[in-house]
């Protein structure tokens, strides 16, 4: 190092960061990162906080309200954040709790004899990263306020008012200049996660509410975690009826599982510690699977059980068709990391192995119907896994799972596994053009022919007969099961699928995705499995040629071209052109979308423009009577172009009125609080500022001649205004639209599919374990019912359907 730079760094150097200064520097250190996924960590972050006052005993309601403007306020009915002064820091408990770090009542265990917020950083940290907040806490008869801004205090602790009741309220602002992505909360992920709570916590009540759209949820389960499996259950033919309910203390641990067989093969279980989510288990996991296993396999011994029952079962076989629910309370939990996926206390495991050990030897001894079911299906699925042993055994022999054998596979010429990329390509037309255009260097061909089995209806001996599934086990060569599966000996880091654009493709992928998750789940949370985004279309114009993925990227590049050929002016008098008429037009077509997709649920387009006209937002404004009597004197003027109004209904907590379309006298619109809660709505609500002004009159278009002269034509509307550009813009050129990898040649599919600097590729990844589970259940499982009802509720979603 030169003296200079040696000289630069001393002790002033040494930067020590105030209060929350730390906070608002490293974010990512205290939320996870600063993206969706930190965002909604700060309402976590306060709730959990009211549920600790619940697990003490002292709180059983609690309310989230996520506000217009993305503010959030979260309320509970708990003893109140002190607010006398505090012995030794100068200031008010309330202060220290909502501007330090590390200040609580949770390494007291006094207080709290368990807490999720082990850390002690919880509501100081959302405080930090909120351009504004306050609390209002409830206690002592009185109602306290204080005001932050910043993680700072703007106001002195304030006397507001006076209450019988006891409670804290936080309210607060996200910082835009922190997550810089998005500041916008999505309803189904606060409410996944307070519904999870509320399983969690018998006996609570937990309100959500959105008032940007007037949705609501209140989620209260007096069953708990048996009601939690329940739910999870709801999609499959159990074996049992009942769940099985195991409760118990020990050394200040308390310990509630809960599990309940299905007849699939998969193993499904969710554990908690102190409510945190620990996908990754712990000793609390190995506890209850040692003492499950142990248990199963005594009763197995007994003397009762027939003679065909009598098996050696191991681990796998006893969990096989398994959805359990652990969840622990530990008042010292150890934690690997700070994002608390995993329970490090080696003491919980002996804990819940001897009382899980206990009081399923009892339940099996007093319930022998439900422990037949449980044993016939652990004893099936023994032999099974025998059987695939011996299939395993003999595909080694023949080298069946050897990469030797792995069928038509294209083998690609580097050894490094980091470098090469696999493509999983449906038939053998993309196949054979796949193999001639790719880089034989790093990338490899695997072409199935015809669709893999549906791995969630099948056992695993059964899959290991699958041709198509060995050539594609033999071409990764991770093994497959859990004695052989190793993620380390994958010799691909890109497991690209790669499947035509039509329904036939689609089935393959999902198939492809299910065996993954599956049989292969470490592929996925290790981000090496993609989805291969081939070209939409092909436009044509003389000798060039280019490619889209979509139609909002097509209409991107003809929308820049219409910028250099065309000048618009409105009725009203607006010009627009260049960058501001790529804009516009963006923004229509996208609105088109919206529109459309709703004309599909049965609201018409002039519906939709009264709606938005007259700035219906949320579900609550139909809980005003006078607002729906004025929508509907505001209906009466348009009603020679709408249609007729045929009743309104006068609800406890609603109202709502039809409306028949003119010309249209079946269709019928129903005009209440469901419309401003669909999701295209809210969207249309979110764009319609911007295009507000381009939806009522006519437009001239004027396009520049060689001769330097305009050409003039109209549009009589925003509809004709999109389709004058667009079939202007294509004139002269040549659109293709592509169903299948096969209509390209190699050179097409290289440069537009596979050629790393042009490709689009989609990563596979699981943001929450349990919902990715049930929508595999729901759509590849067994049952009809919840297939046909997903069908139904998201039909109308669907663009484009090739059949």
């Amino acid at each position: 190092m030169s003296e200079q730079n040696n000289s630069s760094y001393g002790a002033e150097q040494i930067k020590v960061l105030d209060g929350l200064e730390a906070v608002r520097k490293r974010p990512s250190m205290y939320i996870g990162n600063t993206a969706e996924e930190g965002l909604h960590h700060l309402i976590y972050e306060v709730v959990d906080n009211s549920i600790d006052e619940a697990l003490a005993g002292h709180c059983d309601r609690i309310q989230v309200i996520i506000h217009q403007d993305n503010a959030v306020t979260v309320i509970d009915n708990g003893r109140g954040i002190p607010v006398d002064q505090h012995p030794t820091e100068n200031m008010t408990a309330l202060e220290l709790v909502m501007t330090t770090l590390h200040a609580g009542g949770k390494f007291d265990h006094s207080t709290y004899k368990v807490s999720g917020g082990l850390h002690g950083v919880g509501v100081s940290v959302v405080n930090a990263l909120s351009t504004s907040a306050f609390a209002e806490v409830k206690r002592n008869g009185k109602v306290y306020r204080q005001s932050y801004a910043f993680g700072e205090r703007t106001s002195a602790l304030e006397e507001i008012g006076s209450s019988e009741k006891t409670g804290t309220t936080i309210h607060f602002v996200p910082d835009d200049t922190i997550f810089t992505e998005t500041t916008t909360f999505k309803y189904e992920t606060v409410k996944h996660r307070l519904r999870e709570l509320a399983f969690l916590n018998r006996g609570i009540r937990v309100f959500l509410k959105d008032e940007r759209s007037g949705a609501e949820d209140t989620f209260h389960f007096e069953g708990g975690i048996s009601s939690y499996v329940e739910y999870l259950n709801r999609k499959r033919t159990t074996v049992h009826p009942e769940p099985i309910l195991i409760s118990g203390e020990r050394d200040q641990v308390q310990v509630d599982i809960c599990f309940q067989y299905f007849d699939g093969y998969s193993e499904r279980i969710f554990s908690f510690v102190n409510n945190i989510n620990t996908r990754e288990g712990g000793s609390h996991v190995a506890g209850f699977r040692a003492a499950l296993t142990k248990c199963i396999n005594r009763y197995a011994s007994d003397d009762v059980v027939p003679k065909n029952l009598k098996e050696k079962m191991g681990g796998d076989d006893v969990r096989e068709g398994l959805t359990c629910i652990i969840s622990t309370r530990v008042p010292n939990p150890q934690f690997e990391g700070q994002t608390k996926t995993k329970l490090g206390n080696s003491e919980v495991k002996s804990i819940v192995e001897t009382l899980c050990n206990e009081k399923l030897s009892i339940y099996l001894e007093e319930n022998p119907a439900v422990a037949k079911r449980i044993l016939s299906k652990a004893v099936e699925a023994a032999r099974a896994r025998e059987a695939a042993k011996r299939a395993r055994e003999l595909s080694r022999k023949k080298g069946g799972l050897s990469v030797m054998m792995a069928g038509k596979l294209a083998e690609c010429q580097s050894k490094d596994p980091a470098q090469r990329e696999l493509f999983i390509v449906e038939g053998d037309s993309a196949g054979g053009s796949a193999k001639q255009g790719r880089d034989r260097a790093v990338q490899a061909i695997l072409p199935l022919r015809g669709k893999i089995m549906n791995v969630e209806k099948a056992r695993f001996d059964k899959i290991l007969n699958s041709e198509e599934i060995k050539q594609l086990i033999a071409s990764l060569g991770t093994g497959i099961g859990r004695e052989d599966f190793d993620v380390d000996k994958l010799r691909y880091h890109k497991i690209i699928i790669m499947t035509d654009a039509d329904v036939d493709g689609a089935h393959i992928r999902t198939l492809l995705l299910t065996f993954f998750y599956r049989q292969m789940l470490p592929l996925i949370e290790n981000g090496y499995v993609y989805i291969g985004q081939p070209p939409l279309y092909r436009l044509g114009r003389g000798k060039k040629e280019q490619y889209f993925i979509d139609d909002d990227a097509l209409n991107g590049y003809l929308y820049g071209q219409a910028s250099e050929l065309f000048r618009i002016s409105s009725d009203k008098g607006m010009e627009i052109q260049g960058a501001e008429l790529v804009t516009t037009l963006q923004r229509l077509s996208y609105f088109e979308k919206i529109v459309t997709r709703l004309e599909r649920m049965n609201i018409q387009e002039a519906m939709t423009l009264f709606l938005l006209e007259n700035q219906v937002k949320s579900a609550d404004q139909f809980k005003d009577r006078d607002f729906l009597e004025e929508l509907v004197e505001q209906l009466k003027v348009l009603e020679p172009t709408i249609g007729n109004i045929r009743s309104c209904r006068w609800r406890p907590s609603c109202y709502e009125v039809d409306v028949t379309f003119r010309g249209q006298s079946l269709l019928m619109t129903t005009l209440g609080p469901n419309i401003p809660l669909i999701g295209d709505y809210r969207q249309a609500l979110d764009i319609y500022d911007q295009v507000s002004a381009f939806l009522k009159g006519g437009f001239q278009i004027y396009r520049s001649t060689a001769g330097g002269q305009e050409k003039e034509s109209s549009a009589a509307d925003w509809h004709q205004l999109i389709e004058l550009v667009r079939s202007e813009t294509f004139k002269g050129s040549h659109l293709q639209r592509y169903k299948g990898l096969g209509e390209m040649n190699p050179e097409q599919l290289w440069e537009t599919t596979m050629n790393p600097e042009n490709r689009t590729l989609v990563q596979v990844k699981i943001d929450d374990a349990e919902m990715a589970d049930d929508i595999f259940s729901t759509l590849m499982g067994d049952k009809v019912e919840p297939r046909r009802e997903f069908i139904q509720n998201h039909a109308l979603e669907v663009a484009d359907l090739d059949i």
